[in-house]
């Protein structure tokens, strides 16, 4: 299945009915009168969160929605029928941004819950509405509106618990493998995963959290290097973030300067998101010999100044993960039950997550802003829903 977190459709409400124009005939009935109906009210557009939708692959090969028009008025004082409203289905976790403003319409965060994005027409009168004692022949109606037409943009961000931070090559997809059901693609290279993974992670009966690992970041991510900005928000939906490091590079390079690197991109990128409860995951130690795996962590959480949680693992042989795992639900546990009993803690939550949503925003206007070409250039360049790769989720 294809993975397409942006996209851009049009929207076109439908237009309103025209009024009629009518004089009533019937034998016996000289000099009836005006009878011209009312035309009927256009259908107006509407996006409704679905759960059973987890890409915006659909908005790649349709573009263009429209609700339908209104009928015109007939005579005799008949309406014209009005428009059915156009409902759009989009997955749960859709920023809703129209593209000439960058103004956020909305963000659906709900199963079901129902947008409103174009306004139908209204409808035009009929002459019926215009007589008056002084005028008995009235030839006036007014026609239908024009329904609302809005150039949408579409950002998808994953509904996760946990979010896997760090370097390309650091390990991230080889957890994810290691403690769900989702199987994303793992080489010994750089930038092995282009698309966000989701994985269920259970650890018993009615006991699981969802886990998502994005590309890695590169230095320059916040600044739209590699494929970071464009993945980063995704990490803005989730409660608490596993930072992996790899404690033996390939490549032999610094590991702390390498976590300090994913530091500064974070906050660059939304210090919101920086502030969000972050654990440190060293992994590959199965990569240094025995006697020295403990100096070499204790080393980098001291270098690094590292005040929170800190796992030592090996992904790859499942050593440290099932503690790793248990823990992350047991404060994913806490953390809700504090937000269920405590207001103030509620409060706390949507604030911050209202932070990350307004700064993630801003990075994506800024992004845009940038990208925009004039109306009169055709779309021949490498748009970000051009990016066709395969993803797999787990059940």
């Amino acid at each position: 299945m294809q993975f397409v977190d942006e996209a851009s459709i049009i929207v076109e409400a439908g237009n309103g009915g025209n009024g009629c124009l009518s004089f009533r005939r019937e034998k016996y009935v000289p000099k009836g009168g005006p009878d011209g109906g009312d035309g009927g009210h256009g259908g107006s557009v509407y996006l409704i969160g679905d759960d059973a939708l987890n890409t915006l692959i659909d908005f790649k090969y349709q573009r263009f929605y429209k609700a339908q028009n209104g009928q015109p008025g007939m005579g005799r004082q008949m309406s014209g029928r009005a428009g059915d409203d156009l409902h759009v289905k989009v997955p749960v976790g859709t920023t809703v941004i129209d593209e000439d403003t960058l103004e956020v319409i909305a963000d659906v965060t709900e199963i079901g819950q129902v947008v409103p994005v174009a306004q139908g027409g209204r409808r035009g009168l009929g002459n019926i509405h215009f007589k008056s004692s002084t005028n008995r022949a009235p030839r006036r109606t007014t026609p239908g509106t024009e329904g609302e037409r809005r150039n949408l943009r579409f950002e998808m961000k994953v509904m996760a618990d946990v979010g896997l931070l760090g370097l390309p090559n650091a390990g991230k997809s080889t957890l994810i493998r290691s403690v769900s059901a989702a199987k994303p693609k793992v080489a010994n290279y750089p930038f092995t995963t282009l698309v966000p993974n989701l994985g269920v992670v259970k650890l018993g009966l009615h006991e699981h959290f969802v886990m998502a690992d994005v590309p890695g970041l590169i230095e320059g991510a916040s600044d739209g290097a590699g494929l970071g900005l464009r993945f980063l928000k995704h990490l803005t939906r989730t409660r608490l973030l596993f930072h992996v490091v790899d404690v033996a590079p390939f490549d032999e390079s610094d590991p702390v300067a390498a976590a300090e690197a994913i530091i500064h991109e974070l906050g660059e990128f939304s210090p919101a998101l920086a502030e969000l409860p972050r654990w440190l995951v060293l992994n590959k130690l199965d990569l240094l010999p025995a006697e020295e795996r403990e100096a070499v962590a204790d080393e980098i959480v001291r270098r690094l100044g590292w005040e929170g949680p800190v796992f030592r693992i090996s992904a790859i042989s499942s050593d440290g993960t099932d503690a790793l795992v248990q823990a992350a639900y047991r404060w994913l546990t806490e953390q809700r039950r504090l937000e269920n009993e405590d207001e103030e803690a509620a409060e706390r939550a949507r604030e911050m997550r209202v932070r990350m949503e307004d700064e993630a925003v801003a990075r994506t206007e800024a992004r845009l802003g940038r990208k925009r070409k004039p109306a009169d250039e055709g779309d021949d360049d490498f748009d970000d829903d051009d990016y066709d790769v395969e993803v797999e989720y787990a059940p």
